[in-house]
């Protein structure tokens, strides 16, 4: 087996056992991925230099003896809306082209603080607004599986570059599907965590009360080391919570899910989903149930009903007051004008693209007077009864389990001119932001067609723990996934702008 190949508890053991080296992993992994990434587009950045750097830092510390970490020499991707000082943070926009931030995350913080080596900043819809990374105002990511198809959005060069190979943990942000929706799309697994669980802080804001940072890994065990890594109670950031984190590794050593009870949703039969995705929910309910699950009907009608129309109500207002920090004055993309209000203007139209454009219009208009009420209060309200239906549903379950997306990867450019449908693709993962629950997209094989499929699960607040550990069970049924069989992919490449 090729390091590149290896799970990130594999590589951390190897090297602290001293079976190999930081230097060794990270040279192996930047090999592969000056060797594909030109293809795949999954990364914007690629620190080589740093990435080498901190590797033969961490060799000369773990030979004085010092304490190798969690992430002992695992390559890490962040996507690019996560703060990295002296390192370009663009989130995908002209408008933060040549941005260099003078602080780090502080999930960043936490990651070299557990002994990974970042090897980059990966694509993204601008400011994490898209369900494709076909939003990226630096060209598309193509999806590792099938280069003709999107990885998903708006975490879509995160996913792909743990799909790809690259690295075997990267991390993306969730505001309504942003990290479950490309794992599904990109055969790999993917945790949106709790809000308030991992630090927002060094985290460029689309949504504040809605979005969370998480991990992407090839394998279970490495979502519960990541998570070890960066949940934790952050001063930084007034949203993080202030609760004792358990060891989520401890959740790898269930092997039955006797006593657990887990929810299927009644609504979500009346949605049109592919027919291989129903089936693979099907047969994942069956597996639970064979590993000691009680298998419950429940109903979500509010939340499946109004969840879309919710959201795209409450993120839109939210990103509207969040981007009009971008005024070409303090930093960012200045376009000059004869007047105050000319460069703002001039600024504002050359450094966002379309589909942010779109959104910052939605939301100010439900934010204006005489539609306030009508529009965002009234969706704060649903928000509320969403909650609630949650709750109340999660006091006879432990976890629920549902699609992830109700299509396979679609064609690029098929649905980047038709918002609407673009958006449905979100709709089974925007009402657990909404909640602010966690979510878990689970690769559980391959379609007819070679392109993954993957289920849903989503648990109560704080029951991570819990939620890997279904996970965990599910997985060894169902196998971990493969990496992209990139050498076989020749007809088409990503980073073409559309």
């Amino acid at each position: 087996m090729e390091l590149w190949q290896l799970p990130a508890w594999r590589i951390t053991e190897a090297v602290v056992r001293g079976e190999l080296s930081v230097s060794e992993v990270v040279e192996t992994h930047l090999a592969r991925l000056r060797t594909h990434n030109p293809e795949i587009f999954a990364l914007l950045t690629v620190t080589e230099k740093e990435a080498l750097r901190r590797a033969a830092e961490l060799d000369e510390r773990h030979a004085r003896g010092e304490e190798p970490g969690l992430l002992a020499g695992v390559p890490v991707v962040l996507k690019d809306n996560m703060c990295t000082r002296g390192v370009r943070t663009t989130c995908g926009s002209r408008m933060l082209e040549n941005w260099i931030p003078p602080y780090d995350a502080s999930v960043v913080t936490s990651l070299e603080a557990a002994g990974a080596v970042i090897l980059g900043k990966a694509n993204m819809d601008e400011f994490a607004m898209g369900s494709s990374t076909e939003h990226s105002a630096f060209g598309f990511t193509a999806n590792p599986w099938d280069l003709s198809r999107v990885p998903g959005g708006s975490s879509g060069g995160s996913a792909a570059a743990v799909a790809a190979g690259f690295a075997p943990l990267a991390l993306g942000s969730d505001t309504g599907g942003s990290i479950r929706q490309p794992a599904a799309f990109c055969g790999v697994h993917g945790l949106k965590p709790t809000y308030g669980l991992v630090s927002r802080y060094g985290l460029v804001a689309f949504a504040s009360s809605l979005d969370q940072i998480g991990p992407f890994a090839r394998d279970v065990g490495d979502l519960a080391l990541a998570l070890d890594a960066i949940a934790a109670p952050d001063p930084k950031d007034a949203t993080c919570g202030t609760e004792p984190r358990p060891r989520y590794l401890d959740a790898m050593m269930t092997d039955s899910l006797r006593g657990r009870r887990i929810g299927l949703v009644k609504e979500f039969s009346g949605f049109d989903v592919d027919p291989e995705l129903r089936n693979t929910l099907v047969h994942a309910a069956r597996v639970c149930q064979d590993a000691g699950a009680e298998l419950v009907d429940i109903s979500l009608p509010v939340t499946i009903g109004f969840g879309l129309a919710c959201y795209y109500i409450l993120a839109p207002a939210e990103a509207s007051s969040n981007l009009a920090r971008y005024d070409g004055v303090r930093y960012g993309l200045r376009a000059e004008g004869d007047t105050l209000l000319e460069q703002y203007f001039r600024t504002r139209g050359a450094g966002f693209g379309k589909e942010v454009k779109r959104r910052i219009l939605t939301g100010t208009y439900v934010l204006s007077s005489g539609y306030y009420d009508a529009y965002y209060l009234t969706a704060q309200k649903v928000r509320r009864r969403i909650v609630q239906e949650f709750a109340q549903v999660f006091s006879g379950v432990d976890a629920i389990l549902l699609p992830t997306s109700p299509c396979l990867p679609f064609r690029r450019g098929e649905l980047v001119d038709d918002p609407i449908r673009m958006y449905l693709t979100d709709v089974f993962t925007l009402p657990v932001n909404l909640a602010g629950l966690p979510g878990l997209s689970l690769c559980t094989g391959y379609a007819k067609n070679g392109l993954p499929l993957s289920v849903q699960l989503v648990g109560k607040a704080w029951s991570e723990q819990q939620l890997l550990g279904t996970a965990a069970v599910l997985e060894s049924r169902f196998g971990t996934p493969r990496i992209a069989p990139l050498e076989t992919k020749t007809h088409f490449k990503g980073g073409e702008r559309l």
